[in-house]
């Protein structure tokens, strides 16, 4: 999730991009850059790194110019340098770009264009947009956008600046978010509200298949594909800096929860055939032999990604029939693991710095083992030094609690248990398509959860006393507890524990008393029933239970308090349905404590050292 940043008036641009930019960081930090057009030519400063680094190079060479664009990257092709930095542009600098998504068909675009004898500077896919722009070329910019985005797959928010037109700015939207401001004889392009409420309040927000072009006086907006104009009202933004940040969300962590369902499908870009429903990792390209060769797997990781690998046992599990150990980064790092050049390690890492799970990496790699890093920092250590890496393209997590980040590396985990059943021949053409038909509902159902659970509110106030919060589920759904139970306790400081259900009469029990909340899973059908009697010992003890179930599972009313309903689904799939309500749980528990949501005591977002 990269922040892009435009302007077009009467003042010096530069200044306004950067500021702009420093509100954008956030979104993405491994790079920065800017393109700014003097009246003769395009000039364009980038660094990788901060924006302290592009503030450096312009301190001593300074662009001129009342029109630019400018960017902050968080990488997704192409690991973070100068040449992968945005703005990209032609060889000629005619057109200068910046891009926030992923193109899905650049490399057959890329390879189209080299065959034309046009020559490329970086890894990045968005460099091929600069020069199919100048390819397609044909003295009107509108209609060369509209030929360019016919050629282009994916998602994307473009801001385009050239000489041909140098009184305008350009943007398109498609999948990626995008903001035009008005101002008084300026006007602005932003990924975000923050970058620009300092100069106007007055806003557009771009939909899906829109354009807009900007001059210092007017802003016209336009269907992208039929460039017929657009009537729109503008909205006044009347949020302070600090809410604008969090774009209109209370917290970090609200937004994020908010922003699963996009981040999803951006894990999923480019790695699902919807023709035939086949998983396509052209970041592997393992072979059936290859797949074969591993007697078992060994899923690494800490704290949630842990959690997260839990999951992953079993889905690889179920779907190849695979051994699959699930280990603390912390314990394997300090023991003899039994691995060799037939297993297969993954490592699951959000910032790609932990370090147990750098260690275990290293570990694993003396040992013989092939290494696959799940991450979402493209260029982190383990991204580097992973013999293969996924990555989670979750965009910048903020909050220390995550929320994003678990989801996507769940869906990571479903992807690879998929793409080794079929590579392996374990899994028929008619249940991927099942799987994978689920997998891509995911993102609307999730948008369906957090439209119905606002009313969890209330069991955050009933709960926030209590000394002690179990969460109780049987297979998968013990896996789930386990993270709900940990955002509980790192965000309203609560005592909380999650236990399988089936482990009750073994000593938890103990535990129960009058009034004590409880938190139950319930969405196997295979062991419905048993967790129905599970519920029942804990009722008969004066818990207070609330269950979370599938929707038209009507009879655990009976047994529970109150119900949470998610979405139906493939039983394989519910854990990345069933954590919302737990994350929203843990969150509107710890607001009605007063804590710092954000910012939990005691904890930092990356753990680099031990």
């Amino acid at each position: 999730m990269c922040g892009i940043i435009g302007y077009i008036g009467t003042k010096e641009s530069q200044n306004i991009l950067t500021n702009g930019l420093g509100k954008l960081e956030y979104r993405g930090y491994d790079s920065v850059g800017i393109a700014v057009y003097n009246g003769e030519s395009i000039g364009v400063r980038k660094a990788e790194g901060r924006l302290q680094n592009l503030e450096d190079q312009l301190g001593t060479s300074p662009l001129t110019g009342t029109v630019g664009i400018g960017h902050t990257r968080w990488a997704t092709h192409g690991a973070p340098s100068d040449a992968n930095s945005h703005p990209h542009t032609d060889k000629d600098q005619d057109f200068a770009v910046v891009h926030n998504g992923i193109i899905e068909n650049y490399l057959d675009l890329k390879a189209e264009l080299k065959d034309l004898g046009y020559v490329f500077k970086s890894e990045t896919d968005s460099e091929v947009v600069a020069h199919l722009f100048t390819h397609l070329y044909d003295d009107d910019m509108i209609s060369t956008i509209q030929q360019a985005i016919k050629r282009i797959d994916g998602a994307y928010a473009l801001a385009i600046v050239t000489k041909h037109e140098p009184g305008k700015v350009f943007a398109v939207r498609q999948s990626s978010p995008l903001i035009i401001g008005a101002g008084e004889n300026e006007n602005f392009i932003s990924s975000d509200i923050p970058a620009i409420l300092e100069h106007t309040r007055n806003m557009h927000i771009l939909e899906d298949g829109e354009m807009a072009v900007l001059t210092k006086d007017h802003v016209s907006l336009l269907e992208t594909v039929t460039g017929n104009p657009i009537t729109r009202d503008f909205f006044v933004v009347d949020w302070d800096m600090e809410q604008a940040e969090k774009n209109g969300y209370d917290h970090f962590m609200l937004k994020e929860i908010h922003e699963q369902p996009k981040a999803l499908q951006n894990t999923m870009a480019g790695r699902v055939n919807s023709e035939n429903g086949s998983i396509v990792f052209d970041e592997l390209q393992w072979t059936k032999d290859k797949v074969n060769g591993w007697n078992k797997v060994s899923i690494v990781a800490c704290g949630t990604a842990y959690h997260a690998g839990l999951i992953g046992k079993s889905v690889i599990e179920e779907l190849t029939r695979t051994p699959v150990d699930v280990e603390v980064a912390s314990e394997f790092r300090y023991r003899r693991p039994i691995v060799d050049e037939k297993t297969l390690v993954i490592v699951v890492s959000q910032s790609g710095e932990t370090a147990d799970t750098l260690a275990a990496l290293r570990e694993s790699q003396k040992l013989g083992a092939q290494v696959l890093a799940i991450t979402n920092v493209v260029g982190s250590s383990i991204a580097r030094e992973a013999n293969q890496v996924i990555l989670t393209n979750a965009g910048p997590e903020i909050a220390v609690a995550s929320t994003k980040a678990y989801t996507t590396q769940i869906l990571s985990f479903y992807l690879i248990g998929i793409y080794m059943a079929q590579l392996k021949e374990q899994i028929t053409a008619e249940y991927r398509n099942e799987l994978v038909q689920s997998l891509q509902q995911t993102p609307d159902q999730i948008t369906e959860i957090l439209e119905h659970t606002k009313g969890l509110r209330w069991y955050a106030e009933s709960i926030k006393d209590a000394k002690s919060v179990f969460f109780l589920g049987r297979g998968i759904d013990h896996a789930v507890s386990l993270e709900g139970s940990l955002k509980l306790k790192e965000i309203s400081y609560i005592h909380s524990e999650a236990y399988a259900a089936g482990e009750l009469k073994h000593g938890t029990l103990a535990l129960i008393e009058e009034g004590t909340p409880i938190v139950a899973l319930n969405t196997q059908e295979e062991v419905y029933e048993k967790m129905l009697g599970n519920i029942q010992e804990v009722k008969a003890r004066g818990a207070q239970v609330l269950g979370v179930a599938l929707e038209g599972n009507m009879k655990i009313w009976q047994y529970v308090d109150e119900t949470c309903y998610i979405p139906v689904t493939h039983a394989l799939l519910t854990p990345i349905l069933s954590v919302v309500p737990l994350q929203l749980i843990s969150y509107y528990t710890a607001l009605e404590l007063g804590n710092d949501v954000d910012k939990p005591r005691n904890l930092a977002k990356s753990v680099t050292v031990e």
